[in-house]
């Protein structure tokens, strides 16, 4: 208990020392894609020379710190996040599996021989948004649709034409973007297409349009084929029934049919013995 307590004291001094001496105050900006790994440095130093590290996160839902100091730590952020330390002993902050639970204020207060550092680091994240194409107003107007993305993507379109764009912007901070084309009469639709930009990806994306509501034409197939495995399975589910309930009826028909000739042969015997009483007599 009492090394503890020294522990803390030596801290404390060690802070109230640092801060007249020279320190270092940064401000970052990251931003990661969703659901990659994020690691976050507050300083350089390595484990041999800090004294004390400390992130205070302020994120959207709760607010919570990892700590580290002489060989103790702590962490009431029960989400994943932790302390590490590179090949060369340098200290950072690991987040799995970044989210949007993730995204918030990052702040590092480093102590090391001499002096310490701080760190504000504002994470964000950069989520890809799902595309669509698809024809409106009887195939007089293209519709190409970026939805639920951050940032905002940008739209362009194949053909030169009449285009409208519109964004809107939900509770979580995502971002859909409609692009409209007009299309002019006699228009090849076969070589139609958009064009998508986002941060998330490397490159552009290009969506094609192959048929009316082509967007939408995945989620078709996904529907037409489970209701053809549905109707399959029903149609196999009455068959069998049906063909047992004829097994059982074919059953009912011919067990009786077999009692009657054991009958005929008892009826018989009495009138054979007869015929042979009355031969005997004439003999």
């Amino acid at each position: 208990m009492w090394d503890m307590m020294w522990i803390y004291a030596a801290i404390i001094i060690s802070l109230s020392e640092a801060k007249s001496l020279d320190r270092a105050s940064v401000v970052r900006n990251l931003t990661f894609n969703l659901g990659s790994e994020a690691n976050l440095t507050c300083s350089d130093k390595t484990w041999n020379e800090t004294l004390f590290v400390l992130w205070k996160i302020e994120l959207k839902s709760k607010y919570c710190e990892v700590n580290f100091a002489s060989g103790t730590s702590g962490n009431s952020c029960n989400d994943g996040k932790s302390l590490r330390n590179t090949s060369s002993g340098q200290s950072y902050l690991h987040i799995p599996n970044i989210s949007d639970n993730d995204v918030g204020v990052y702040n590092c207060e480093l102590v090391y021989t001499g002096g310490n550092d701080d760190y504000k680091i504002n994470v964000a994240i950069t989520v890809p948004p799902n595309t669509l194409l698809w024809l409106e107003q009887n195939d007089k107007m293209a519709v190409c649709r970026a939805e639920r993305g951050k940032p905002a993507a940008n739209i362009s379109w194949s053909h030169v034409g009449n285009v409208s764009t519109a964004e809107t912007l939900d509770s979580n901070g995502l971002v859909t973007v409609e692009s409209r084309l007009e299309l002019p009469e006699g228009m090849d639709l076969q070589n139609l297409s958009c064009v998508i930009r986002h941060p998330y990806w490397q490159g552009e994306k290009i969506v094609s349009l192959k048929s009316p509501k082509a967007g939408y034409l995945p989620f078709l197939c996904i529907a037409t084929v489970v209701v053809i495995l549905l109707s399959l399975a029903f149609g196999i589910f009455f068959a069998k029934k049906k063909l047992l309930m004829m097994r059982r009826c074919e059953q009912s028909v011919i067990s009786p049919s077999k009692s009657p000739s054991i009958e005929d042969v008892e009826e018989v015997e009495p009138y054979a013995s007869y015929i042979q009483r009355v031969n005997s007599i004439y003999n």
